[in-house]
């Protein structure tokens, strides 16, 4: 393989830039760093025809949620929906870190788009973000019609972190018999918290996401034991037949990418429909880094494609 040149390019800037590592700073101080890097990666957004700041109920609470709905959608038209759970080792990002990402999904793909604002480590550990992704899935099938959305059409997606939630939000609720999820979209998705797979040790080190800092996400979200519950590594669940049709991105790069391509191949085993992408020039997080990766557009617009497709 070899490194897409945009992709290199990045790396040298990161070098460059000299910024400490996740695992040496406290989270708050991770967090400005990754909101920096955020506004420096993000290309110009697309336009939609709006978007508008909701909340779904929790217990003890509310989750912030962000509806984006594409031009040329009518005010009484329902739309297929996509829940989307953003990245960030469930420490890092908001919805406006990957605004971005889910105003290209919507534009492209002409499906109304809800970004998923739940609650992170280490001030709310596991299963908290899980508990938030499954409330918010709940309230936005059960508001379908306020929202102008068809809760028969209905997709989960989610990067890194945010695939890991999707992932686990296609299984909780198979197994509650909840709500019916069409499709999921995984794009690089972390599904194995043992971290042990030869991508980690061949990528683990100088392409961004560092093993070292796997390990520091995992001490903020996870507490000891929590890493075996299939809610924080669904590779680990017993059975995935019966989950929606997936699309599975992995960047060739990414110490994450084995683990979501077994996650790709146990669904294939299970009878899931699979489509899988392998970006082999690219680096983890490569879809919010558009202003420097031109294969981030590419790729969102194929995500978008298939989305269409099947919704």
């Amino acid at each position: 393989m070899t490194l897409d040149p945009d992709a290199a390019r990045l790396l040298e800037m990161a070098r460059k830039a000299g910024k400490p590592p996740y695992e040496t700073v406290d989270a708050d101080t991770a967090r400005q760093l990754y909101r920096e890097g955020r506004r420096a990666l993000q290309p110009e957004p697309l336009a939609v025809a709006e978007t508008r700041d909701l909340s779904a109920p929790r217990p003890g609470g509310t989750v912030p949620l962000r509806l984006y709905r594409p031009d040329g959608a009518t005010a009484g038209e329902s739309l297929p929906v996509l829940i989307y759970f953003h990245g960030g080792g469930w420490v890092l990002g908001d919805i406006d870190s990957h605004d971005g990402v889910c105003r290209h999904l919507a534009a492209r793909s002409g499906c109304a788009v809800v970004s998923v604002d739940y609650r992170m480590g280490p001030e709310h550990k596991f299963p908290a973000a899980v508990d938030d992704a499954v409330a918010a899935t709940r309230w936005v099938a059960g508001n379908a019609a306020e929202l102008g959305i068809d809760p028969a059409r209905l997709a989960v997606a989610g990067d890194s972190a945010g695939g890991n939630l999707a992932a686990v939000v296609t299984l909780h609720e198979r197994d509650a018999g909840g709500v019916a999820v069409g499709a999921q979209m995984l794009f690089y998705p972390a599904t194995d918290f043992a971290m042990d797979t030869e991508s980690h040790r061949l990528f683990g080190e100088g392409h961004l996401l560092t093993h070292a800092a796997m390990r520091w996400f995992q001490a903020q979200y996870l507490t000891a034991g929590d890493e075996a519950d299939w809610r924080a590594s669904p590779l680990r669940a017993d059975d995935l037949a019966g989950l929606p049709t997936a699309y599975v991105i992995t960047a060739g790069f990414d110490p994450l990418r084995d683990e979501g391509e077994t996650y790709a191949r146990r669904l294939v085993e299970a009878g899931v429909p699979v489509t899988t992408r392998r970006y082999t020039g690219q680096i983890h997080g490569f879809l919010t880094m558009g202003r420097i990766i031109a294969q981030s557009a590419e790729a969102l617009d194929a995500a978008a494609k298939w989305l269409r497709t099947n919704l």
